[in-house]
């Protein structure tokens, strides 16, 4: 037995393999086609509609960005498994942020799939959160991590509840690295990321969460005031904000 390995490790590997026996034999429809100087051949094309065959690393990425399929739905299921494992290895390197890779869960509409595949997907993103978490330096660090669930799944609210449940300096320092790197755009009354969708709720349940759970968390881990004092300004609107003392962006 491998002692190293933490019960977070042994979810998300049980996550990834539910994922491969969820998916196994699906395939692209049989009249699925794309732009053959664009995206790629045919060879490439007749991949995916043969299932479970691995792809080489630029069609996988080609596949996921894709915008234009005829069921995105049915081309993420045959690609989903290898998919996600790029992902948890830090493999996927979007041009513009984690969330363009969550977009393609988005535009596949997983949420609506048959329950067990829909529920192999929320397990697979409920346990790679869960082991960030607990990772000290995950290979994706906890913010992309975040910014993919949040995306994926269009909402903010079970990733939160996650963290809130996850106690100690690990889960901690992931969230003064977190606040420190999206304050800024918190201050401006902006999401982070770029949202496909509900970025007005994702960005108010963020903003509410930080104020009235991350404070007393990053206190407690020891951030420096300054943080701190940025935070609680999330709690005001407007000129309240921006005249604020501890204001520390431009005036809007």
């Amino acid at each position: 037995m491998n002692l190293d390995v933490t019960p977070a490790r042994l979810r998300l590997d049980r996550a990834l393999d539910g994922l491969t026996v969820a998916f196994r034999g699906m395939t692209a429809r049989p009249d699925e086609s794309n732009c053959a100087c664009h995206w790629g051949s045919a060879e490439e094309l007749a991949q995916l509609k043969a299932p479970d065959g691995r792809l080489d690393a630029d069609l996988l990425r080609r596949t996921w960005q894709a915008v234009d399929w005829k069921d995105h739905g049915a081309v993420l299921r045959r690609v989903l498994p290898q998919f996600a494992t790029a992902l948890v290895r830090g493999l996927v390197e979007p041009g513009y942020g984690l969330e363009e890779a969550a977009r393609s869960f988005a535009r596949g509409h997983w949420q609506r799939w048959p329950a067990r595949h829909s529920a192999a997907v929320w397990e697979f993103l409920h346990a790679w959160w869960a082991h960030t978490l607990t990772e000290p330096d995950p290979v994706v660090p906890a913010y992309e991590v975040l910014t993919f669930c949040a995306e994926a799944s269009a909402t903010m609210s079970p990733w939160l509840t996650a963290w809130e449940d996850a106690r100690g300096p690990v889960a901690d320092q992931h969230l003064a690295e977190t606040a420190d790197r999206w304050q800024d755009d918190m201050l401006c009354d902006e999401l982070p990321w770029d949202a496909w969708e509900n970025e007005e709720e994702m960005r108010t349940a963020l903003a509410t969460w930080l104020v009235t759970h991350g404070t007393a968390r990053l206190r407690a881990h020891g951030v420096g005031e300054e943080l701190l004092d940025r935070i609680q300004l999330l709690r005001l609107t407007g000129l309240a904000r921006w005249e604020h003392p501890h204001w520390p962006l431009p005036y809007h």
